[in-house]
């Protein structure tokens, strides 16, 4: 059986393998690209969360702490 494979399965010319490479390697780049794409979004998301909450850290230091004064800590 196993010798009758070769005239039940054709051979695929090199003409067709070439362009399946060549759109499996345009795939690939596009996705590349895509990825990088959103990498490139994520980082500049967290950079801008990153500096909203050191902002927000820095209010909050210059804000009046209310809980401390129940708490009559030997810190104060």
């Amino acid at each position: 059986m196993s010798k009758n494979l070769p005239y039940i399965i054709p051979v695929t010319p090199p003409q067709v393998e070439e362009t399946f490479a060549a759109h499996q390697t345009t795939h690939q780049f596009y996705q590349e690209v895509r990825t990088r794409s959103e990498f490139k979004l994520h980082c500049e998301w967290y950079a801008a969360t990153a500096e909203s909450n050191r902002r927000d850290l820095e209010k909050m230091r210059g804000e009046l702490n209310i809980l401390q004064w129940f708490r009559r800590s030997p810190r104060n």
